[in-house]
C-alpha cells in the first residue's frame, strides 16, 4: 500500500477517494470492503445497470441510437457492447449518452454525504477520461495479471478476444499502478485486502 499523507481535520468534507482498476481487479470487492467499514460508494458501474435496466431513464435513448439492443428487460448488454468494442465512433456515442446522466448521479451522492469524512467514488475509468482531477486521492485495486486473466474468462459471453479488446480501451494496470496514491492487492487472502482497505479508510477520518 502507497501511504497518503493523514489529512486530519483540515480536509474539505466529504473528502473524495478515487477507486479504480482495471477489468478483472476485484474492483467490486474493494468497494464492498469500503462500505463495511462505513464509508458510502458511488458505484458508477450499478448506476449504469440502473439506468439501462428495465425502465431505465436512458433505455429509450440507447435505442434511438442503437436500435435493436434494448426489450423489455432494459438494455441487452451484451448486444451494445457487441455494437460498441472496436468501434470508437459509436463508442463516443454510448458515452455521449451514459456520461452526463452518471455524472448527475454522481453530484446528487456527493451532496447527500457532505456531512461525511470520505466518500468513494468507484469509477472504473477515472484515468481514461479525466476523473482523478475532481477526486483528492486514487486507490488503484490490483491483481497479477494470470489471477485478472482467471477471473474474466470466467464472465458470461466473455471471451479471449473481446477481454483484449477491453483491455486496449484501459490504462494499463503499470501505469494506474505508478500514479495511485494508494494500492489495494486482491490477489491474496481477502482478510488482507480488508486489513489494507481499513487502513486506508482510517487515514480520512477527522481526529
Amino acid at each position: 500500500m502507497t501511504h497518503y499523507k493523514r489529512p486530519g481535520s483540515r480536509l474539505r468534507r466529504p473528502f473524495i477517494l478515487g477507486l479504480t482498476g482495471s477489468i478483472g481487479m476485484g474492483k467490486s470487492t474493494a468497494a464492498t470492503m469500503f462500505e463495511r467499514e462505513g464509508v458510502p460508494v458511488f458505484d458508477a458501474d450499478a448506476e449504469v445497470h440502473r439506468l439501462q435496466g428495465p425502465g431505465g431513464a436512458l433505455v429509450a435513448a440507447i435505442e434511438a441510437r442503437f436500435p435493436g439492443t434494448t426489450g423489455p428487460r432494459g438494455v441487452d448488454r451484451q448486444e451494445l457492447s457487441r455494437r460498441v468494442l472496436g468501434n470508437r465512433h459509436e463508442l463516443a456515442a454510448l458515452e455521449a449518452i451514459v456520461h452526463p446522466a452518471v455524472v448527475r448521479a454522481q453530484k446528487k451522492f456527493l451532496a447527500r454525504h457532505r456531512a461525511r469524512d470520505v466518500v468513494v467514488l468507484d469509477i472504473p475509468l477515472l484515468f481514461e477520461k479525466g476523473g482523478w482531477h475532481r477526486v483528492g486521492a486514487v486507490a488503484v485495486v490490483t491483481a497479477p495479471m494470470w489471477i485478472q486473466r482467471k477471473r474474466v474468462l470466467r464472465r458470461p459471453g466473455m471471451t479471449n478476444a473481446k477481454f483484449k479488446a477491453i483491455r486496449g480501451l484501459q490504462v494499463p494496470d503499470r501505469v494506474k499502478r505508478a500514479r495511485a496514491d494508494f494500492l489495494i492487492e486482491t490477489g491474496r487472502p481477502k482478510s488482507e485486502t480488508h486489513r489494507q482497505i481499513r487502513r486506508i479508510a482510517s487515514c480520512f477520518h477527522t481526529q
